[in-house]
This record gives C-alpha cells, sequence and structure tokens, in this order.
C-alpha cells in the first residue's frame, strides 16, 4: 500500500509525540514504531488524535476505561508503551506492519472483557490496538444481515437491530458493553443458543488484517482462516476489523421469568431435577441456574439461593403448558411470567429491567468488582450429595460473591458438529458451568489471593461431576490456571495441554491454520495457537 506523507509534517508530528521524557527502557523501539506509524498514516495530521504514550493527558482514562476487571489495573500492572485508537482499516493495517517490524507485541482490544486481561496487559513491551473507533453497524433487514465493526458491543448491535426490525434478533451474549471482535471470535453464547447456537455459529464473512498487513474477507482469507477465526480466537491469526453475522427470526413477544428457590423450599432437589431434563426442553425455551449463598430468614444464618433464570421464544400461554409438561416440579404460574419484546428481554437478562433501550449503549460496566472464573461442561446430572458438596463451599466466601450460573444446551446446539467450528462443546453436554467468585479488596495482595484459591478449590472439587479426557472448558471464560504459553517460542505440546480443553481435537486444525499464517507466532499471547516448527523459520522474538 502506498502512501504520501510530506515529510515536514512527518517530522513535526514526530516531535509532538516525543516532546515528553519516557520512563520506559525501550524508549528507542517505540521512538522508531511512532515514527513508523507517522510515514504510513495517510493523513499525518490526525496522527497526534489516535496515539497515546504515557505522557498524554488522556492516556490512563482511555487505558483505563475498557479495564473490565480491576484486577488488572494495579500501578503494578504493565502498561503498554502505547496506545493506538484506529478509524479505518489503514490504520490498523500500519499498526500491525510497524509492530512487526521494530519488535514491539501487539494487543488488541475491543471491549476488554478477557476474563485474564490478555487484551490490555504483557510481560513483555507492547502496544495496545483498541479498536474503540471502529464500532459502525449497518443492517440490512431485507436480507436479515449485518455488518459490525470489532470495537462494537453487543448491546449496541441489538439495539440497532430493534431500530430496524420487531422481529429480528441475534444470538450473542448476555452481557451488552463485551465487545464483538472478541466475543464472537470466542464463540459467543446467550439465551437463545439453544434455538440458534453460538454467535459464531451465525457468522457469514469477515474482515481481518494479517500478520502481513493484507485486509482480507472471507474470499480471500480462504475457508480455513474464516474457520478458525469463528470460535479460535480472532487474535491468533490477526486483526477481526469487522464481522457480516445472519440475523434470525424472533416473534414480537417473548416471555421472561426468575424463579428463587431456597433449600428450605426443596432447590437441591430442584437443581437435580433441572439437570435431568433442561437439554431436552423444546428449543424455544432457556432455563438457566444462578446458584449462590444467601442470608437465611433466621438471624445469623445463610442458605443457598437458586435462581431459575429464563427467555422463552413465544408467549405465556404458549409456555405454561410446556412447563407443566417437561418441568412440574418448577409450579411456574403464569403471574411468574412477564411478556415483552426480544429487545426488552436484552435488558431484562442484564438487570436492567424497565431501564430505556438506550441504556443497551452504554459501554460502562454498572459495576467493576475484581473477579476470578473458570468453566466445566456438564455430561451428566450431578447428584444431589455433589449439590451438597457444592452448597458447603458457597458458605465460605461472603454472599452473593461466589456464585455457579450453569446454561443449558440441548436443541441446536446438539444438532451442530464439533468440527463445523472450532467450538466442540455440541451434542452430549447438558450445560456449561460458570464459576465465578468477586471481591471488593483491591489492591490487597493477600486477600484477593484467598479469593482466588476459594474458585480454585471449588473447581477441583467439581473434578468427578463434570466433562473428561479432556476437561473442557469455554474460551471465553477464559483461564490461565489451565496452562499458558512459555513466550513465543512455545511449542505444540506445551499449547496442547491447555489447548484440547477449550478445543478437544479442533486444535490441531487450529494450529495447522496457525502454521499457514502466522509461521513465526507473531500474534502471540499467553493462551494463543502456536504454529508447528518450520524448517528455515525463525520464531519471532519482542525486545
Amino acid at each position: 500500500m502506498k502512501y504520501s506523507v510530506a515529510s515536514s509534517m512527518s517530522a513535526y508530528i514526530f516531535l509532538l509525540l516525543f516532546s515528553f521524557s519516557w520512563p520506559i527502557t525501550s524508549s528507542q523501539s517505540h521512538e522508531s514504531f511512532l515514527q513508523c506509524l507517522s510515514l504510513h498514516f495517510s493523513n499525518s495530521s490526525s496522527i497526534s488524535k489516535l496515539i497515546y504514550t504515557p505522557n498524554n493527558p488522556s492516556y490512563f482514562s482511555l487505558l483505563n476505561f475498557s479495564i473490565q476487571n480491576p484486577r488488572f489495573s494495579s500501578p503494578f500492572t504493565p502498561k503498554p508503551l502505547v496506545i493506538v485508537t484506529p478509524l479505518q482499516p489503514s490504520h490498523v493495517q500500519a499498526a500491525v506492519n510497524c509492530t512487526r517490524k521494530h519488535s514491539l507485541q501487539i494487543r488488541v482490544r475491543s471491549g476488554g472483557h478477557d476474563y485474564e486481561g490478555l487484551s490490555y496487559i504483557s510481560d513483555v513491551p507492547f502496544v495496545i490496538l483498541d479498536l474503540i473507533n471502529l464500532r459502525s453497524i449497518a443492517v440490512d433487514e431485507e436480507n436479515s444481515t449485518l455488518w459490525v465493526e470489532a470495537g462494537a458491543t453487543v448491546g449496541e448491535v441489538y439495539y440497532r437491530i430493534a431500530e430496524k426490525s420487531t422481529t429480528l434478533g441475534f444470538p450473542a451474549g448476555i452481557c451488552p458493553t463485551m465487545g464483538v471482535g472478541g466475543h464472537f471470535s470466542g464463540g459467543g453464547y446467550g439465551t437463545m443458543l439453544r434455538k440458534y447456537g453460538l454467535a459464531a455459529d451465525n457468522i457469514v464473512d469477515a474482515r481481518l488484517v494479517d500478520v502481513e498487513g493484507n485486509l482480507l474477507d472471507r474470499k480471500s482469507m480462504g475457508e480455513d482462516l474464516f474457520w478458525a477465526i469463528r470460535g479460535g480466537g480472532g487474535v491468533s491469526f490477526g486483526v477481526v476489523l469487522a464481522w457480516k453475522i445472519k440475523l434470525v427470526p424472533v416473534p414480537s413477544t417473548v416471555a421472561v421469568f426468575t424463579i428463587t428457590r431456597n433449600l428450605e423450599q426443596n432447590a437441591t432437589k430442584l437443581v437435580h431435577q433441572w439437570m435431568q431434563v433442561a437439554d431436552k426442553f423444546h428449543e424455544d425455551l432457556f432455563i438457566r441456574l444462578i446458584l449462590q449463598a444467601a442470608n437465611s430468614n433466621e438471624d445469623g444464618k445463610k442458605t443457598i439461593q437458586v435462581s431459575f433464570n429464563s427467555l422463552f421464544l413465544g408467549g405465556v400461554d404458549r409456555l405454561l403448558p410446556l412447563m407443566e409438561k417437561s418441568f412440574p416440579e418448577l409450579g411456574l404460574r403464569k403471574e411468574d411470567c412477564t411478556e415483552m419484546s426480544w429487545i426488552k428481554s436484552a435488558l431484562y437478562f442484564n438487570g436492567q429491567n424497565g431501564q430505556p433501550l438506550e441504556s443497551l449503549l452504554d459501554r460502562t460496566l454498572q459495576s467493576k468488582l475484581s473477579f476470578k472464573a473458570k468453566s466445566d461442561f456438564v455430561q451428566k446430572p450431578i447428584s444431589e450429595k455433589g449439590l451438597e458438596g457444592i452448597w458447603k463451599l458457597l458458605y465460605e466466601e461472603e454472599v452473593g460473591r461466589g456464585m455457579l450460573i450453569i446454561s443449558p444446551y440441548g436443541g441446536k446446539m446438539s444438532k451442530i458438529l464439533e468440527s463445523e467450528t472450532p467450538f466442540p462443546h455440541r451434542a452430549g453436554n447438558i450445560g456449561v458451568i460458570q464459576y465465578l467468585i468477586y471481591w471488593e479488596e483491591e489492591g490487597n495482595v493477600t486477600k484477593s489471593q484467598m479469593h482466588i484459591n476459594w474458585i480454585r478449590r471449588l473447581h477441583s472439587y467439581m473434578t468427578p461431576y463434570v466433562s473428561k479426557k479432556p476437561r473442557s472448558a469455554y474460551l471465553n471464560y477464559r483461564d490461565l490456571d489451565i496452562g499458558t504459553n512459555r513466550g513465543p517460542s512455545t511449542n505444540y505440546e506445551q499449547a496442547r495441554i491447555w489447548g484440547v480443553k477449550y478445543f478437544k481435537s479442533n486444535f490441531d486444525r487450529l494450529v495447522l491454520v496457525k502454521t499457514m499464517g502466522d509461521p513465526a507466532n507473531f500474534f502471540w499471547n499467553e493462551q494463543s495457537i502456536p504454529p508447528l516448527p518450520v524448517r528455515g523459520q525463525k520464531i519471532y522474538n519482542y525486545i
């Protein structure tokens, strides 16, 4: 790609960016990186508005804005040398080419929801490519498709769909502040997964910048790479700029309910029964479980609270007979249910019931607490005795801080082959468990470690009750405890330890795609797909 840049303007911008001293040891490299950018941007006068160094007054506010886990925002957390906020694909191409040329690592951030902070931290000198300005959305109602740039959020996608239609939707996640760049590329599921599968199952095209700085679409990248980025994590292969998604039909009216039961109300038996039937419900019905400790009516005592949180793609009159047939033990009544539009259900599941639809456009989390998460897949009902062991562990943490969220599979999820996308967790799973622990003691290393140790013990306790060989995990609930790469030179066997847990046998195909597209492993992180060694090919070395 050719660029015409006035040399005098480039020199001016370069001096402007470096009118301050840098407290970073790799200053020579990042200075060269920024000079490289100034030469590649077609409009040099705009570069100072797109690049943030630690001396920029807005650097820390921009950095922290999309850090969704305060565990990774302490003064001791590694900070980027530069944050680049591109406005167009050519800016992304320039950032990729210049970081590669000057031996800097690149971390790509769309919404900042990576559970282990890998989109904005690194132990080697790095640059954040923050896609917050790349968030345009174009809805094609006639063809039921939508193009969305990777920096947009799930909430923005839902809102723009609803602007055009009351009978179209999309099966992505519940949290509206998630960036679609990472969420879709890791699979992405929500309340309609039993009807329509994952977000990744409904992607029909994509735009990506590869390691050479080429701008590719589905046709030019080829079917192997297109397969890999739909569930295999896009950041292993390039920078996803945009997705074209297939919208799905939704009824004009849906029904929601949340029924809460505690141990005194037979919660243990209800959870056990749910596990026998949840994956066999009609595909229009989604009922997830939220399990946590709660204060009992008796002073000073705790109990376990189970919330049965549901979306039904239809009205209450159709829902009640289905529930009476499939799960009569819950005792659902008409007064427990609320009818609303699908778009309003998106607010309901995010705890914003009754708020304006514009709330979906807010990129800021309602509250930010430090957290650690893990995941599992359930393939057999957990016994009542097994559940009682979970209750004992939940009692150890403060009320409302530790929880399990179990989402049901079955329906469409059981009809898609494991190899259709890199996401392999399909038939044979009752559901997916997300374990979560939140805490407020930011900066207190001892307290933080205590909470992390608790969730590790819970995860260890669950070993007999979840999938085996491998014990599977979900990429979007990233967990570095299951294994990490040992730098860019990580080999296949090292990465396979964690890779098969996320991808099962699809891991091998992902490695081959990586080897073809990025043999030097430029797009590397602690859980990125590694390439196979290629004779004569040197692995990328960061400063």
